[in-house]
């Protein structure tokens, strides 16, 4: 039996938001290598989708400044993102109202700005009695400081920090959930670098699975190979 420790989240009482991952905003991010960041958030975003948990997208100033969310963010979640003019989320109407609709008092946010897009909603949802949980390596700052200045200050109000790989480990936590075990490790595979490389040499090599690959590796052995 999993324990249901309150200081855990769980997928059926847990909401995701995914806020402003879009170019402009991510012109501005310095903290992390943008690729690596584009990467997490998309594994928190298939992670969210596995475990069946709610989620909401939202983007700002789309059309006048920041562009389209991320084509491969937008793929996996699939939903139109709640457009706003507001660098805090929280004061849009709609995007409160989303969150209400989902009925979880945990949230899991990931945004850029971390030092506005992410500060602001996080303090504004933690007033608001919420639960709230930050994913550091799905958001992105101006600067290092910056970023580590409001993760301080997120956690200093009661928030508190994971990472995306932390997400999918915490809402599987037993390896005997079959339902869900052959999707993280999928999740794992594809964004989990060097933990994803040994998932591929274990499967292959101690247990003997088919390589994952549509073009598998052949040992093609030389004549000199042999006769060594």
């Amino acid at each position: 039996m999993t324990f249901r420790a309150k200081s855990l989240i769980n997928a059926d009482d847990t909401a995701f938001i995914f806020i402003d991952h879009q170019p402009q905003m991510s012109f501005g991010v310095t903290n992390i290598d943008r690729q690596l960041l584009k990467n997490n958030t998309i594994a928190l975003a298939k992670t969210a989708k596995l475990f069946g948990a709610p989620i909401i997208l939202t983007s700002v100033e789309t059309e006048s400044f920041s562009g389209y969310i991320w084509p491969e963010l937008l793929d996996v979640i699939q939903q139109d993102p709640i457009e706003r003019s507001s660098m805090n989320s929280w004061d849009s109407e709609a995007l409160v109202t989303a969150v209400k609709a989902t009925g979880k008092k945990k949230l899991v946010i990931a945004a850029l700005w971390t030092e506005a897009c992410l500060l602001f909603p996080v303090l504004s949802a933690l007033e608001e009695g919420y639960e709230v949980f930050i994913v550091t390596d799905a958001s992105g700052g101006t600067s290092q400081e910056s970023h580590d200045a409001a993760v301080r200050r997120m956690e200093q109000a009661g928030a508190h920090s994971m990472t995306a790989v932390t997400v999918l480990l915490e809402l599987q936590r037993d390896w005997a959930n079959r339902g869900t075990y052959n999707g993280v490790m999928e999740i794992v595979r594809e964004h989990f670098g060097a933990y994803g490389m040994g998932v591929d040499y274990a499967y292959t090599h101690v247990h003997k699975a088919p390589q994952r690959g549509t073009f598998p590796h052949r040992v093609v052995k030389t004549e000199a190979l042999e006769h060594a």
